[in-house]
């Protein structure tokens, strides 16, 4: 007898995956199976879930050679925003929860992180760089507006004169703007907006709790007037869906003010390319196997590349078109320029109650 389709117990409404795939550390696999009941009743929507979690660290260190940061900071585990492309969903795997339907819908938030960050930045042995956030999970998913938790980081990083560096497709980012223009007006900040399509439906499918890219264009507006430096990424590039709107994308940038401009190319690593085929299959069967080919033929046959160097450029002829048309289009439109570094010299501990004062 042919196996028969798993029945569903929720309705993803406003969800990316349509997969939550078992984690690779388990030994154990669950299948649901048709019970050969009919189930008339109408099934639940999947809402999503928040657990808080006391973080006792929250500054995190990589040595990646191809990373421009080597800290960052996460309030967050897990993203609302729910992109299908997302190459942070395999973290989750690490919490005990899958990286399908559970990334997007269970979340861990960091209540005490301004606290602890105050805590470590406090330290002093502390010597400070460039803090990174946004660049696992977004920072300025739908939660926070509820929680808060980037604000009061960010009050924190204010307070010591800290640098740091802003990547979200989150248009609540508006909401800091009193802070964020006081830090760049002492060279603190910079902000980078994630737009990986104009096509509003396409990213409805792709990103489905993320702000249109019209909005996202506002927001690039509204940072650049208030002062705040912002570099508009064309990220991920999608072979075969996205591609042909590199351009596009760049003048629209420019148009709404941006500086500058980076780009990288589609990352399928670990449980991401069955989620993202999976998606493909769904939403656009006439051209899957074509836009797989193309992420293959990036990443040297392979649906991801790991290596350092070449996994956020890819490799090969279509790659090096892709890099000459984004040079050429950023050139231009005068966004291929660097962004100072930001400052690291008024780094400071602010004062305390009980602090004896200075007499200089």
């Amino acid at each position: 007898m042919d196996d028969l389709p798993p029945q569903k117990s929720h309705r993803a409404i406003g969800r990316a995956a349509g997969l939550n795939p078992d984690l690779r550390f388990d030994r154990f696999h669950v299948e649901a199976v048709d019970d050969g009941w009919e189930h008339e009743e109408e099934l639940p929507v999947l809402r999503t879930e928040v657990t808080d979690e006391v973080a006792r660290s929250v500054i995190s260190r990589n040595s990646s050679p191809d990373l421009s940061f080597d800290r960052s900071i996460n309030p967050y585990r897990g993203c609302e925003h729910g992109c299908i492309y997302c190459y942070a969903r395999p973290s989750h795997a690490f919490l005990g929860l899958s990286p399908g339907l559970d990334f997007e819908t269970k979340l861990i938030a960091k209540p005490n992180a301004a606290a602890q960050l105050e805590k470590e930045l406090s330290n002093r042995r502390y010597v400070p760089k460039i803090i990174a956030i946004g660049t696992n999970t977004d920072a300025y998913q739908p939660i926070e507006k509820k929680r808060e938790i980037m604000r009061d980081v960010l009050k924190v990083l204010s307070a010591f004169n800290h640098p740091v560096g802003i990547v979200t497709k989150g248009t609540l980012i508006a909401r800091d703007i009193d802070i964020l223009a006081q830090m760049a007006e002492k060279g603190l900040v910079r902000v980078g907006i994630s737009i990986t399509t104009l096509d509003p439906k396409l990213s409805r499918l792709m990103e489905p709790r993320v702000p249109a890219p019209a909005a996202r264009l506002r927001i690039v507006r509204q940072l650049t007037d208030a002062g705040i430096p912002v570099r508009v990424m064309v990220s991920p590039v999608v072979p075969a869906l996205t591609d042909h709107e590199l351009e596009a994308i760049l003048v629209a940038a420019k148009a709404a003010g941006a500086v500058a401009a980076s780009s990288i190319v589609l990352r399928l690593p670990r449980e991401v390319s069955p989620l993202f085929q999976d998606w493909l299959e769904t939403h656009f069967p006439d051209r899957a196997a074509r836009v797989m080919g193309r992420v293959r033929e990036l990443h040297g046959g392979r649906d991801y590349d790991p290596n350092f160097g070449t996994r956020m450029v890819g490799q090969g002829a279509w790659a090096d078109i892709l890099q000459q048309r984004f040079r050429l289009a950023a050139g231009k439109l005068g966004l291929d320029r660097s962004l100072p570094p930001l400052r690291t010299d008024l780094f400071a501990k602010p004062p305390q109650p009980g602090d004896q004062l200075s007499l200089l």
